[in-house]
């Protein structure tokens, strides 16, 4: 018998990227509220590509990822393809 292994996708930059020391409630703010804060952070955060380039593989719906709200992560989706 042959057994697939199946791997998670590259998540070692999770680790170091800001909002692991930071908290969740920034980055998934209740609906309505401002997700400025996040963004602020997300830009200082050297994994942000990273954590774009994650969110849009693994169609990530909610909160802000790699410094983009889901919004503009289903833009930036659609203008993509």
């Amino acid at each position: 018998m042959h057994f697939e292994t199946i791997t998670p996708a590259d998540t070692a930059w999770q680790a170091q990227a800001l909002c692991a020391q930071t908290g969740a409630d920034f980055f998934f703010p209740e609906p309505g509220s401002s997700v400025r804060e996040a963004k602020r952070i997300c830009g200082l955060c050297e994994m942000r590509t990273a954590c774009l380039d994650y969110a849009l593989a693994n169609d990530e719906r909610f909160g802000v990822w790699g410094g983009l709200s889901e919004k503009e992560r289903l833009q930036l989706r659609r203008t993509s393809y």
